[in-house]
């Protein structure tokens, strides 16, 4: 019998700089783990490359003084910002950009917390205070005289409505409520912030009176020789990497993976999947703080990760065993027939249908993590293979 299932290795590679050969980087950094570890590649193992990396080689950047050039190409001098995440990586270059290419600037923070659980207030605290979340819109000085005058962030100690107004040069407005048409009353020039909630917010500001609403995910989405740009994503995913440059999120990364797996195959004579990975899509228990700030876990991918895992519960078999012959070989067939036109749903009860690249990328994202690890290059073998492959 196999006694192991999916393994999965966090791969080190030469740290990274712009102008590196990123698929010689990943590939050579893969040959040299295998030869060290003593493992072998085989066909449907997965390769992640951490998107943070594809961006730093493709120089995909753009400075504070240009993102200012763009806002002002596109907007007026007044303009609203709805549904920001609270982040000093993710939103605080873009706001200060905005605040500087703009006389007034009208910032709309949902509240309890953003989209991905950053909390202004606890839900508890909701609730005793009586507000009615759905309806009730606050000024920031009425908000902190119902909740308290300190409001920080539980992890990074941040009172995001000051230290977001501290990025303007007072002329940044902060205002309260979870309807987006809110910022119609001081300004009819939007820009979306959101990220995933984005289209629904769009779409309610175009029928409610909004004259110019731009999201992020427009700004800076033109291909240029300028400076960085996303077609797909424009601002979204972008970090924070100095005081006056932003690294946003990469371009072509189909064509990336698919580079890596083509080199691969020249290697090794293995059939490997290779995908570009960001923010995986979990949610922190503690903290309720839901990970995924890009816009996609994976922006990249070959094209065998598309799809969702067919998969059968095996204690829901094991359970529902008749005590008939013997229960592994009842399992393994019952796996074996999971192909079958005539599968029966119900064995799949609990299974999850997420999308392959959402899990696998997940899992990529929790083993190379963000901080000092060293490991962009993930390695997954097995992750395909079920209790009835010996």
């Amino acid at each position: 019998m196999r006694r192991v299932g999916t393994v999965v290795r966090g791969i080190r590679t030469p740290i990274i700089k712009h102008g590196d050969n990123l698929v010689d980087v990943v590939t050579d950094s893969l040959i040299k783990a295998s030869e060290s570890e003593g493992f072998q590649f085989k066909d449907r193992d997965v390769v992640g490359v951490t998107e943070a990396v594809v961006g730093i080689t493709q120089g995909n950047y753009l400075t504070l003084d240009q993102l200012v050039k763009e806002i002002k190409k596109n907007f007026p001098k007044d303009v609203g910002v709805v549904f920001p995440i609270l982040s000093r990586n993710r939103f605080s270059l873009i706001l200060e950009a905005i605040a500087r290419a703009s006389k007034e600037v009208h910032v709309l923070l949902s509240y309890p917390s953003d989209e991905v659980g950053n909390h202004l207030v606890s839900d508890e605290l909701i609730d005793e205070k009586g507000v009615d979340m759905y309806k009730d819109s606050f000024e920031e000085d009425e908000f902190r005289k119902i909740f308290g005058e300190k409001l920080t962030h539980r992890f990074t100690g941040v009172d995001y409505m000051k230290y977001y107004k501290s990025l303007g040069n007072g002329n940044v407005q902060i205002h309260l409520s979870n309807n987006p048409q809110s910022i119609l009353k001081y300004t009819k020039n939007v820009i979306v912030a959101d990220v995933h909630t984005r289209f629904r917010t769009k779409r309610i500001l175009e029928g409610n009176g909004a004259k110019l609403i731009m999201g992020l995910d427009e700004i800076c989405n033109k291909e240029t020789d300028e400076h960085g740009y996303n077609l797909e994503y424009g601002l979204l995913g972008s970090n924070k990497v100095k005081d006056d440059l932003l690294k946003l999120f990469p371009r072509d990364c189909d064509k990336f993976s698919n580079d890596v797996k083509d080199k691969m195959k020249e290697l090794t004579g293995a059939e490997i999947e290779v995908l570009v990975y960001g923010d995986g899509a979990f949610k922190d228990p503690v903290g309720k703080i839901w990970e995924l700030a890009d816009p996609v876990v994976c922006p990249g991918f070959t094209d065998a990760l598309v799809g969702t895992p067919k998969e059968i519960k095996l204690k829901y078999i094991s359970e529902n065993w008749d005590n008939k012959g013997d229960l592994d070989e009842h399992v393994k067939e019952e796996i074996k027939s999971k192909n079958d036109a005539e599968y029966a749903v119900e064995k799949s009860l609990g299974t999850t249908p997420r999308q392959l690249t959402d899990l696998l990328g997940s899992l990529c994202d929790l083993t190379s993590g963000s901080g000092d690890k060293g490991t962009p290059v993930v390695h997954i073998q097995g992750y395909f293979d079920d209790y009835a492959k010996d």
